[in-house]
């Protein structure tokens, strides 16, 4: 700040690095035309004044925002949406660009338009959209988006290319680990329907119970909420043959939890537990929680990457999808 309290301006910055303020701003619109060694200079004037460049400004002479959108359609207090927002801030910030979020209200298509409108008065140049319900894709697919844009919660669907958690292993690593264990008799405690990533978690499920030759046990839907894990995991313990759960996500599990507890049940003796995502509260949970990881960070990575290929020019697809990781602990 100045005397008069105000942020230094590129006067200030041309006047510390010995420059003219045409040449600043060269620097910030990395013009090609610039030296190395000028540019260096530049730079650290800048970080020396602690400059940050007026964005708007910066948009009349560029023409672009440098601003990505992300569209969301899901409760912020589910973990997988929530840290998926988390991880493009992230990432975003690291490839130099900004980040505004708009929520769609509901699954139909005028509130996804409405959505888009909001992130279209914001001068966006990509949007991601962490919404994996089936009812946004298809609102997506009506709507004429007029900027590059990627989904971030897919499960293998052509035009993923790389930019989704392998669902359906981390689901058959679950199972398989429960099998291992010994037992037979496993039941899988199922998300909304209307979601990809659940749909392709009660697949992976029914195809390592397959290839074991054993019986599966799939549950109605829950809305991945504790509460409806203790209402429909109380159902499946009516089956005294049931002494394993895998649930779709970690709430779920631990709403199967206390209802193993509540039949008088115990963990992992008489049932063993596994859940989906490896929430923070997992490890501490009694007993703890064995589950299956999201590198959300990497997923984030890679969908900010991507786009921000697509918006540059660019092509860039990753060759295989983020790896989950099954964590033991002592429900399992």
């Amino acid at each position: 700040m100045d005397e008069q309290g105000r942020a230094p301006g590129v006067r200030e910055v041309a006047a510390a690095a010995g420059v003219s303020r045409q040449t600043v701003s060269r620097v910030l619109n990395d013009h090609p035309s610039i030296r190395p060694e000028t540019r260096e200079r530049v730079l650290a004037a800048m970080e020396q004044l602690s400059f940050r460049p007026n964005r708007a400004a910066r948009m009349l002479t560029t023409a672009r925002s440098q601003t990505l959108g992300v569209l969301v359609a899901s409760p912020s207090s589910l973990f997988g949406p929530a840290s998926s927002i988390d991880a493009i801030e992230r990432a975003a910030r690291d490839a130099g660009y900004f980040v505004t979020v708009a929520h769609a209200v509901s699954l139909d298509t005028a509130a996804v338009e409405a959505a888009l409108e909001q992130l279209s008065a914001q001068a966006v140049e990509g949007v991601v959209v962490v919404a994996p319900q089936q009812r946004i894709q298809d609102a997506m697919d009506a709507v004429a988006l007029r900027v590059p844009s990627i989904t971030l919660h897919g499960a293998g669907t052509a035009g993923d290319h790389g930019v989704f958690v392998d669902q359906r292993e981390g689901a058959r690593l679950a199972t398989r680990y429960l099998l291992d264990l010994g037992h037979t008799r496993i039941a899988h405690l199922s998300g909304p329907g209307d979601w990809s990533e659940a749909r392709a978690r009660r697949e992976g499920f029914l195809l390592e119970m397959e290839a074991a030759g054993a019986d599966p046990v799939v549950s109605r839907e829950g809305d991945w909420t504790a509460a409806s894990g203790a209402e429909i995991g109380a159902e499946l313990l009516a089956d005294a043959a049931v002494t394993a759960v895998f649930s779709s996500n970690d709430q779920m599990a631990i709403g199967a939890m206390h209802a193993a507890r509540a039949a008088g049940r115990r963990l992992p003796d008489d049932l063993a537990v596994v859940g989906f995502d490896d929430i923070p509260e997992a490890a501490f949970l009694a007993p703890p929680l064995t589950t299956v990881r999201q590198d959300f960070g990497e997923l984030g990575r890679r969908a900010v990457a991507r786009l921000v290929a697509e918006i540059e020019g660019r092509t860039l697809d990753f060759d295989a999808p983020v790896a989950p990781a099954l964590v033991r602990r002592a429900s399992a």
